[in-house]
């Protein structure tokens, strides 16, 4: 599963503790909004490549629907 900005940083943290770093080092709270509904576009890309390096996920090692 690739980390997406309709998730929450709270939904993402509980499913992959290993995040929990990433979002210390971008002062992103934890809370129960979505990351698309209070990033910053710039940001948001940079935060969502991180996240998904740190659980080893990508486009290319997930598919659509699945």
């Amino acid at each position: 599963m690739v980390i997406q900005e309709n998730m929450t940083p709270k939904e993402i943290v509980d499913t992959w503790e290993q995040t929990a770093e990433v979002f210390n080092q971008f002062s992103i709270p934890l809370v129960h909004d979505s990351l698309g509904s209070f990033m910053e576009e710039g940001i948001l890309e940079k935060l969502l490549q991180e996240l998904n390096q740190v659980v080893g996920s990508s486009s290319v090692t997930c598919v659509e629907g699945g």
